[in-house]
Parts: C-alpha cells; structure tokens; sequence
C-alpha cells in the first residue's frame, strides 16, 4: 500500500552509487527511513532531486509502508514549501539546521506525533519567514516547546517566591537547590517568559542582548541535555553562536 503524507527531512547519507537513504520526521508515521533511488545520477534533473533531501527540506510525500521492514521506499516527493530564504540566508540556515540536529537528538520514540511534527514544520516555517528578531529568539523558543512536547515541561513560573530554576528537576523553586544546577534572577525570568509564549509573533516582545540570549540559549540546552538520554553535544551550536554574534 502507499500512502501520503507530509515529511520534514533531517538526515540524507549516499547509498550505492546513484540512490540515497533518507531520515524523515513523517506526519502520518513520525520517524521513518526511506530509500530514494537513482537521485544521484550525473543528469541535471537528478542534481535537482537532490535538494530535495536536504536537512529541513519539506516534502508532500507518496510512500510504500511496510511496518514489518525498517527501510521504506519513496514513491513520489514535491516540495510542500519550498523556502524562500532558509537556504541562502546563513543566519536563517544555521538557525534552521540547529533545531533539525536538535530535533534528531531529542526524539527517542519512532512513533508518530503529529504534535511534534506541527511544531518543527512551524518553527522552520518561522525561521524562513519571521522578522529577524523572531528568528534570533527561535531557537529559544523550540527549545522549550519541544521538551513539553517530549514531556518534560518546566513546571511553574517565575515570581519573588520562586525566583530559582532548578534545571535538574525542571522546575521553580523557592529555596536554594542542592546541587548547583540552577539559576536565579535575569536567567530565571527570562525563560519564565519565553516558555509562556503561545504564538511565535510574541517573540517579537522579547528584547535580548547578544550575550543574553547566548547565555539562554546554553543554559536550555544544559537543561534538555538532563532529561534526554544520551544527549549529546550538537555540531551546529558554534554555528548558531557565531552568526547570531
């Protein structure tokens, strides 16, 4: 049987000598990999298949299922959007690679999310077409409403009687933690803040210096990196780091 579905790509590596094995986040089957035949032939029309298998390409997808097989097969792909600056802005780009390398570290479980599937189509949406000031607080933004997605949700808020942030166990507290996992003051209200937000327009309110958000930015990834076995360090930080400088 095929079915279609949306899919955002978020790995591509060559197989044989013309065809590619592709990781997708689907909306109908959440994680699958996919064989993709003859895309890399020496014809120009196969170069342009290509870029369909970027990371963060989004695709409508026609595709054979077979739950009893890991590799799936690709029946027919077009674009679902196709970016209009993603792919030749670099802070949009790094902006973009950083939350699908995010994304790939965090989801544990193949099954499908739609939940999750909505919030990166969303975010990458944003991160092609949000004003720059969105797209600079974008990462902070998906960190936070991936680890409720994931179940991991900073429990409470900021206030003058939970004014700390234990990072271990995701919450506000009142009095001092234990170990030394934890910020307070600035820190601690601004991610109150951010983890409230809604909708991605609100990020528009968040006024950060380069080296706050820089500083945010590091202390959400110490925090999902306690919750998410097996984390690990992400290739595309420095990236991101250095073109929001």
């Amino acid at each position: 049987m095929t079915h279609k579905t949306k899919g955002i790509v978020l790995r591509t590596i060559q197989y044989g000598e013309t065809s590619v094995i592709t990781t997708v986040y689907t909306e109908l089957f959440g994680l699958q990999t996919y064989i993709v035949k003859g895309v890399r032939q020496s014809t120009k029309k196969s170069q342009t298949r290509q870029m369909y298998f970027q990371p963060a390409a989004m695709l409508d997808m026609e595709v054979y299922r077979n739950p009893l097989k890991n590799l799936q097969f690709v029946k027919e792909y077009k674009w679902s959007f196709l970016y209009n600056k993603v792919l030749f802005d670099v802070i949009r780009n790094a902006v973009a690679q950083f939350m699908i390398e995010l994304f790939q570290h965090a989801i544990k479980q193949p099954e499908a999310n739609p939940e999750l599937f909505y919030l990166l189509e969303g975010s990458l949406l944003q991160a092609d077409k949000g004003s720059d000031i969105i797209v600079a607080n974008l990462p902070l933004y998906f960190i936070l409403h991936l680890a409720t997605e994931l179940g991991f949700q900073i429990q409470g808020f900021y206030s003058n009687e939970t004014s700390l942030l234990d990072l271990k166990e995701g919450m506000y507290i009142s009095a001092e933690s234990s170990h030394s996992d934890f910020v307070t003051g600035l820190m601690a209200e601004t991610i109150s803040k951010l983890q409230y937000l809604q909708f991605y327009n609100e990020l528009e309110n968040i006024k950060l210096s380069r080296q706050m958000r820089k500083e945010v930015l590091d202390t959400l990834l110490r925090y999902i990196s306690f919750h998410v076995t097996d984390f690990k360090e992400l290739k595309s930080l420095p990236v991101l780091q250095e073109v929001l400088e």
